[in-house]
């Protein structure tokens, strides 16, 4: 029964929030593009499905041509301040003197007392009978002074990483395949429920077809799925947030002062609909999902007719293989199924491999060597897309019966 209501909350979310829920099942990370004019509501969007249905922390990093490692790295950290757990010591520290709170010693010896080291601030108000001494006090005041510290946000949000240098791809590279990060002082490790989303703005081609400025063939390869946000399917929370903004600030316009919430970030604390034992359960739902031997076969004639279509440049890798697989066996949970069906296999070669395909140039199609013309290849290629190559492999491998 809880494994069914868990379903059905599973079942009303909307599609950004299905691509954040299979990739933290799969401890993966995704890629979400949209129009360019769409990019500031999209990520207010995903700040506040990262906080309120997943309850996870999350920043924007902002990338650019000019984006250095130190600001790179800088943008991914939350500072915390926490109170220091010192206890104030009992004990006179050692900037006291002991020969001027112990008079006998003075007298037997003859000698005038010695001064403090550290004298009071204020001679004319010396302290009272049962106040602590100066040294003390200030001990004290230091050991409550609270400590901040940076960790990495648990929701990275890195809008046009495609735009930023070659070098600091290769810094957010290595942080998905180690899960930690170098400053200048420390080493930054990546918490636990740790998912990292480029954020991209899409353009339209000379033939129509969506594209993009790709990141590095290593790094992309490594993201996990891909979802094209359309404008209209809109941004349900932000929506939300806004018309709950205007209500307020009319009902409040006898009021002098009116007070804004920021819309992005949102209240982690605040129950979220998914918390860390659902997503555990749902990823555990997935690995014990069947695959008929039919299914898989027509699995692995979907990729074998990728690495072979004429249009790819550099076929599938291993790595998205490996993702397709576990894609499938996520998705299974997700319709209240434990098994893989066909039609999960096409949807999810759709969010595997809209990212990994790069149309070839004419000049290094397969045919040329075999005497074709550039001319009719330019002509044959002009119009296919990434999303016509998967369509077109997915008529031609047969479904099973």
């Amino acid at each position: 029964m809880a494994d069914d209501d868990l379903l059905t909350k599973a079942q009303g979310l909307s599609d950004l929030e299905l691509a954040f829920l299979v990739s933290l099942m799969s401890r993966e990370h995704c890629i979400i593009t949209s129009h360019p004019s769409a990019i500031d509501d999209l990520l207010q969007e995903l700040q506040l499905i990262a906080s309120k249905t997943f309850g996870l922390s999350s920043v924007v990093v902002d990338c650019h041509p000019t984006t250095s490692l130190d600001d790179f790295v800088s943008a991914l950290l939350l500072s915390n301040q926490q109170p220091s757990s010192r206890a104030p010591s009992p004990f006179l520290p050692r900037a006291d003197s002991y020969f001027s709170t112990h008079p006998r010693s003075t007298a037997a010896s003859g000698l005038a007392p010695l001064s403090p080291i550290n004298p009071p601030i204020s001679p004319t108000a010396p302290a009272g009978p049962g106040s602590p001494p100066p040294g003390v006090a200030s001990a004290a005041a230091g050991s409550h002074a609270p400590t901040t510290s940076f960790s990495i946000a648990e929701v990275v949000l890195a809008r046009n990483l495609d735009r930023a240098p070659k070098a600091v791809q290769i810094q957010a590279l290595e942080l998905l395949r180690t899960r930690r990060v170098f400053t200048r002082t420390a080493i930054q490790t990546a918490p636990k429920t740790f998912l990292f989303v480029p954020v991209l703005a899409t353009g339209r081609g000379q033939n129509g077809r969506r594209t993009t400025m790709g990141v590095t063939p290593h790094l992309n390869d490594l993201f996990f799925i891909s979802h094209y946000h359309d404008l209209e399917d809109g941004f349900a929370h932000f929506d939300e947030s806004l018309d709950v903004g205007e209500n307020a600030e009319t009902a409040s316009t006898e009021s002098v002062v009116v007070v804004k919430k920021p819309v992005g970030g949102g209240d982690t604390k605040a129950d979220p609909l998914f918390s860390e034992v659902d997503i555990s359960r749902l990823s555990e739902l997935s690995q014990s999902v069947k695959m008929d031997i039919d299914v898989f076969r027509y699995q692995m004639n979907i990729v074998s007719f990728l690495r072979l279509h004429r249009a790819f440049a550099r076929g599938a890798s291993p790595t998205a293989t490996k993702h397709f697989d576990r894609l499938v066996r996520c998705l299974a949970p997700l319709h209240k199924i434990d098994y893989v069906t066909p039609a999960l296999v096409a949807l999810a070669a759709r969010k595997i491999y809209l990212h990994r395909i790069e149309i070839t140039d004419p000049e290094h199609e397969r045919s040329v060597h075999w005497g074709s013309k550039p001319e009719a290849i330019e002509a044959l290629l002009e119009d296919i897309g990434p999303e016509d190559v998967i369509e077109d492999v997915l008529g031609m491998v047969a479904p099973p019966l």
